[in-house]
């Protein structure tokens, strides 16, 4: 029992310095919530899946990887950023609620460290079967359209010892991961861990071919679509888009000699005003360029201000979508929210990389997804939610609740907060992934 020593120091005392603290009770859980994940991922049987598909041969560090990646990615979702954060899940009885023994972590730090690139490819693999089985169990978009955000992020670390870290155009030391998510969503779709000087599109080609492939064997009927910002333009990358069907809208640097003689050469006659922001205006064309519709939209300052802005500036994109200019170009400006899900990403596991190698670090990104993705699919299977989450929102509300576990009669029961504003929609989620079965 660890207690707070009594202070003798004389002077002004409130009622909070009457209140002794002891660390003494076993039967307390610090994430309560964690119920929720744990039970879908117990549903999805993830930590046999996970035995089943990672093969770390006879390093060390290689026995069941299954509770190993479990214990990290509920460490995640219980807001841990590095490995010796997980010891938080040995903390009191919140190790009784996950499903699975607790592992500490210099065991997981071993575990880690035991990952080559094959071997993160086994985990791609992993998050694949999971998100079949997510999709196959009500959170997939099955045979309705789907749009998907091609993006890339810098993971900033420290120091020097970082195998792989280096500056990108950021001027940022990290890495510079490859993401694909899902826009609807948030969900990631397929991540990959690059080093730092790692130019945008590096392995872009061999990344959308290998998204196709993962989102068709998970579940993905209907018509997919991509949408990239002008890192992506390239000739590789769309010939790729059009060979597995998968429409497409890239943004295009505006300074390139050929896409500026394109705009250029659009009559005035043919841009149309759209809404706009308040103190400027903007109006959309389109023309061909390379045989695709090259769709662009002009803006500038309106009133007092125009005088420092006076000409137009142009942001164009090259599509092969049906609709109209305007339609398609508010939907392109859509590609937005991808940042919203790296937001949580970073929120979460990639607010740090947390070994010295490269390939622990790429490991870590593909269970941070993973434990990304397991909020998703508790708002979209639990809470029947159909948008984008804030995971932030989720952990704060249905995660991060304390609880106190006791046994009798020879059951047990979890007690929460009395009066907590959620605990409906908490035990309701609960009863919805409990009957959440597996399809054959």
């Amino acid at each position: 029992m660890v207690t707070m020593p009594k202070d003798g120091t004389p002077g002004r005392r409130g009622p909070l310095d009457r209140l002794e603290v002891a660390f003494d009770d076993g039967r307390a859980v610090a994430n309560a919530g964690l119920l929720l994940p744990a039970t879908l991922a117990q549903q999805f049987e993830l930590e046999a899946l996970c035995d089943r598909v990672v093969n770390l041969g006879r390093r060390a560090g290689a026995a069941r990887p299954g509770r190993k990646l479990m214990t990290l990615v509920h460490a995640i979702l219980a807001g841990a950023d590095s490995i010796d954060d997980c010891d938080l899940l040995r903390a009191g009885a919140s190790g009784q609620l996950l499903g699975h023994r607790v592992m500490a972590p210099s065991t997981l730090g071993t575990f880690l460290r035991a990952f080559t690139f094959g071997h993160v490819r086994q985990l791609d693999r992993l998050c694949e079967l999971a998100l079949t089985r997510a999709w196959a169990a009500g959170a997939g978009p099955g045979s309705a359209p789907m749009v998907m955000d091609l993006d890339s992020t810098i993971c900033e670390v420290h120091g020097y010892k970082k195998q792989g870290a280096g500056f990108a155009h950021t001027r940022v030391r990290g890495y510079h991961p490859l993401l694909a998510t899902r826009a609807q969503t948030g969900e990631v779709l397929h991540v990959r861990m690059r080093r730092g000087q790692a130019n945008t599109m590096r392995g872009a080609e061999r990344f959308v071919r290998e998204l196709s492939g993962r989102v068709r064997r998970a579940g993905a009927r209907g018509q997919l679509t991509i949408r990239a910002d002008s890192g992506f333009w390239a000739t590789r990358v769309i010939e790729a888009l059009q060979q597995h069907q998968i429409r497409f809208s890239i943004s295009v640097r505006t300074g390139n000699k050929g896409i500026a003689g394109a705009i250029a050469a659009i009559p005035d006659a043919d841009w149309t005003p759209i809404d706009y922001t308040a103190g400027g205006e903007a109006e959309v064309a389109e023309t061909l360029y390379k045989e695709l519709r090259l769709i662009v939209r002009r803006t500038r300052l309106v009133g007092a201000q125009a005088e420092l802005f006076p000409d137009w500036r142009h942001h164009a994109f090259l599509t092969d979508r049906a609709g109209s200019a305007i339609m398609l170009d508010a939907d392109h400006r859509q590609h937005a929210v991808c940042e919203l899900a790296i937001r949580d990403l970073k929120a979460e596991g990639l607010a740090h990389c947390p070994s010295g190698r490269f390939a622990a670090n790429a490991a870590w990104a593909v269970i941070a997804a993973l434990a990304h993705n397991l909020v998703r699919w508790v708002s979209a299977i639990g809470l029947e939610s159909t948008g984008q989450v804030v995971g932030e929102t989720i952990r704060r509300r249905y995660l991060c609740l304390p609880g106190r576990l006791t046994r009798s009669g020879r059951r047990r029961r979890l007690h929460l907060p009395r009066h907590w504003p959620w605990a409906e929609g908490f035990l309701a989620a609960l009863e919805r992934l409990r009957a959440v079965a597996l399809r054959a």
